[in-house]
C-alpha cells in the first residue's frame, strides 16, 4: 500500500547500549558457559521503537537521555544515522544505560538493564511539550522513570496527540498514566501481570475495562487487537525461523503505529507490524536488525 501522509511520531523512551553475547545456552545461575561472539548495539526501548518507526516511513523525534561517555556519542550518532531527529535527546552526567543480554541458539534471550542517564528523564525538559505537540502520536514505555511517562503522556493528551503505550517491563499502572492512553501494546506474559489473566483474550477485555484499545502480542501465534464497541481480531504471525527476538517487539511496535498513522485499518496495520517483525528476529542484534519501509511491503504483500 502507498500513501503520501507521512505518520509523524516523538518517542519519549530509553536509550541503551546493548551488550550481546551469543552462546549455545544461556548460564543457570552460579554457572559459566562459553560464548561464540560478543556485539555492543544501540538499544533501549525507546531507541528501538523510534529506528523501528524510522526505517518505516515515518518522521521520528527521540526525547530521552544519554550518559556523558563514549557510548552516550555512540547512540546520538546511531539514531542520527537510522533519521531520527535527536533534539530532545539530553546528555546527562554520568554513564549511559546498557543492557547485558544472552542470546542463546533459540533466538531466546535474558536480559539485564542498568538505567544510567535514562534515571535521570523524571519530567519534560524545555523543548519537549512543544515536541510531543508536533507529533500525531508518541510512544511510550516503562524503562524511563514513571514520573516522567506519565507527564509526557499527560502533554500528549493535552495536545490531542494519540498516545501508545508498551507496559514493559510490566509493573502496575498508575491510574493518570492510563487515562491518557489510547492503545496499550503488551505481550501476553505483561497482560496477564497487569491482569491477573493468563488467557489472552480475558486479559484484554479486562484491560480495555482502562484504556480504548489493546494490542496482545502472542509471538509466533500473531496479535490480538481488541477495542470497545468491536470484535476481537486475531492476526497470525509469518513463520519464519528466530535468530534473535531482542527487538522483535519494538519492530512490530513502531512499524504498527507507522501504518496506523498512515490510515490503515487496524488488521492491516497489524499484518504490516507483522512481516516487519518477521524480517527483524531473522537477523542478530537489537537496531541492527530492524527492516526498512520497502523490505516490509515486500514481505507482507506475500502474506502469511
Amino acid at each position: 500500500m502507498t500513501t503520501t501522509l507521512q505518520a509523524t511520531l516523538a518517542v519519549f523512551g530509553s536509550v541503551n547500549m546493548d551488550l550481546v553475547a551469543y552462546a549455545a545456552t544461556a548460564p543457570l545461575r552460579g554457572e559459566t558457559v562459553s560464548g561464540r561472539e560478543f556485539r555492543t548495539v544501540p538499544g533501549g526501548k525507546g531507541a528501538n521503537q523510534a529506528v523501528a518507526a524510522a526505517r518505516a516511513g515515518g518522521a521520528v523525534t527521540m526525547i530521552g537521555a544519554v550518559g556523558a561517555d563514549a557510548f552516550g556519542g555512540e547512540l546520538r550518532a546511531a539514531l542520527d544515522g537510522a533519521g531520527v531527529d535527536t533534539a530532545g535527546l539530553r546528555t546527562a552526567p554520568g554513564a549511559s544505560g546498557t543492557a547485558h543480554i544472552v542470546v542463546d541458539d533459540d533466538g531466546g534471550n535474558s536480559i539485564v538493564v542498568v538505567p544510567g542517564a535514562n534515571g535521570t528523564v523524571t519530567g519534560l525538559a524545555p523543548g519537549d511539550d512543544e515536541r510531543i505537540a508536533a507529533a500525531g502520536t508518541l510512544l511510550l514505555q516503562l524503562e524511563l522513570p514513571m514520573d516522567g511517562v506519565v507527564a509526557a503522556a499527560e502533554a500528549a493528551r493535552g495536545h490531542g496527540v494519540r498516545t501508545v503505550l508498551t507496559p514493559a517491563p510490566a509493573r502496575p499502572l498508575p491510574g493518570r498514566l492510563l487515562a491518557a492512553t489510547d492503545l496499550l501494546i503488551p505481550n501476553e506474559h505483561e497482560a496477564a501481570a497487569l491482569t491477573g489473566r493468563s488467557d489472552p483474550h480475558r486479559a484484554a477485555a479486562a484491560l480495555l475495562d482502562q484504556v480504548p484499545e489493546v494490542v496482545v502480542t502472542l509471538g509466533g501465534a500473531g496479535s490480538l487487537y481488541a477495542a470497545r464497541g468491536q470484535e476481537p481480531v486475531v492476526v497470525p504471525a509469518l513463520a519464519v525461523r528466530a535468530v534473535d527476538t531482542t527487538a522483535a517487539g519494538d519492530t512490530f511496535v513502531g512499524a504498527l503505529c507507522v501504518a496506523y498513522a498512515e490510515g490503515r485499518p487496524m488488521p492491516a496495520a497489524l499484518a504490516w507490524a507483522a512481516a516487519a517483525a518477521a524480517l527483524a528476529v531473522q537477523r542478530p542484534g537489537a537496531s541492527s536488525s530492524m527492516p526498512e519501509r520497502a523490505e516490509i511491503d515486500r514481505l507482507a504483500a506475500e502474506g502469511p
